[in-house]
């Protein structure tokens, strides 16, 4: 097959975890396959790098700045067509929501969440519009649509009228390195860490509120919450000036893999209060690195933790409240869960998302040859 992928979305440090699926999936896909050719279409602000140093694989940069969204959008739903065309593209893949919707050959568009019909009171005015036409026509356009979790997946039967065999659910998987971080012997910091970009629904300014409560019990705690700068980002710093934790909590901002890891290696617990997921990688990350978790009581948390993490009523604060207690003060549970999330991790790997992704590509380039 001649594989086109539409990275066209991919902003480097801007679009959160979508970014690390994209290059993980990219990576695991050229370790199992050697044989289809690859054409990652990306945008200008994108390097060469994220086409794997591979001869199936061929980086096509676009001109077009994904930072400017209209234009981003216009480009993708004309040129884009053009690019695949000249290249003989068999079958699109679309990992970030998005398609051109009249792409002669067919489509497989990945729907991570579907936040905007569960919780449009998060999104911008101005956004929310484009999110649900251009959701909308990849949902009706796609030959199939891959779900990264049940939860989602329930959620595209609930929100649009579709048949359920159109959806593949291909769950996330987790990098070697963090399982590295679970084998090695450590001694932890007193710090808590949440990894999420600064939105409204990841729940933070309750996870800032409550640590504040925790941390007059346990002065030599701190909060680390490491993720890219969102809409809620002037409103956290506001918020810990306010509560007077200037240095007992730090927000990173967007940094590396290498940095995040280390911040795995040295926490003392691991925490997540989403109100809403599409699928949770952090969670599994933490999981992976052995690091005692908690997390909300919500799916897919629940599915992906699998009883290997303290679940929580996200809403209450005294539940939260409670949470950071037990995962920080209860020796025999802190061991039980870092010992269970090792185990449960391993039931996901980026090569097993490959395998499956690489399946549903070549169903749905079948599918198309023998209609056509």
């Amino acid at each position: 097959m001649r594989i086109g992928v539409n990275a066209l979305y991919m902003i480097p440090g801007g679009v959160g975890g979508t970014e690390i699926y994209l290059r993980s999936l990219l990576r695991a896909l050229a370790s199992i396959d050697e044989d289809n050719r690859y054409f990652i279409f990306a945008n200008r602000e994108t390097e060469a790098d994220l086409a794997p140093a591979q001869q199936n694989f061929e980086f096509v940069r676009q001109p077009v700045a994904a930072r400017l969204r209209p234009a981003r959008i216009a480009w993708e739903q004309t040129g884009l067509i053009a690019a695949a065309m000249k290249r003989r593209v068999d079958v699109l893949f679309n990992p970030g929501f998005t398609m051109p919707v009249a792409c002669p050959c067919p489509s497989v568009t990945v729907i991570h969440d579907l936040q905007h019909k569960r919780h449009p009171e998060f999104f911008r005015w101005f956004d929310l519009p484009f999110w649900r036409l251009l959701v909308w026509a990849a949902v009706r356009r796609s030959r199939f649509l891959i779900a990264v979790s049940e939860a989602t997946r329930a959620d595209l039967l609930r929100y649009y009228r579709i048949p359920p065999e159109k959806i593949k659910v291909v769950f996330h998987g987790v990098e070697e390195s963090f399982f590295n971080i679970g084998s090695r012997l450590r001694a932890p910091e007193p710090y808590l860490l949440a990894v999420a970009t600064l939105h409204p629904h990841k729940n933070l300014d309750r996870l800032v509120r409550v640590f504040a409560e925790f941390r007059r019990r346990h002065p030599h705690f701190r909060l680390v919450i490491a993720g890219l700068r969102g809409f809620a980002a002037a409103t956290l710093e506001r918020q810990i000036t306010g509560l007077g934790l200037i240095g007992a909590v730090t927000l990173t901002g967007w940094i590396s893999r290498a940095e995040l890891g280390g911040l795995y290696e040295r926490a003392w617990a691991y925490i997540n209060p989403s109100l809403f997921e599409g699928f949770g990688m952090p969670l599994l990350e933490a999981l992976a690195a052995g690091v005692p978790a908690a997390c909300s009581a919500i799916e897919p948390l629940l599915s992906i933790a699998g009883g290997a993490a303290l679940a929580f009523d996200a809403q209450s604060d005294e539940a939260m409240l409670a949470a950071m207690e037990r995962i920080t003060g209860d020796e025999a549970l802190r061991q039980q869960l870092s010992e269970a999330g090792r185990r449960r991790a391993t039931d996901f790997s980026w090569l097993q998302t490959a395998r499956k992704t690489l399946l549903v590509l070549r169903e749905a380039a079948a599918v198309h040859q023998n209609l056509s």
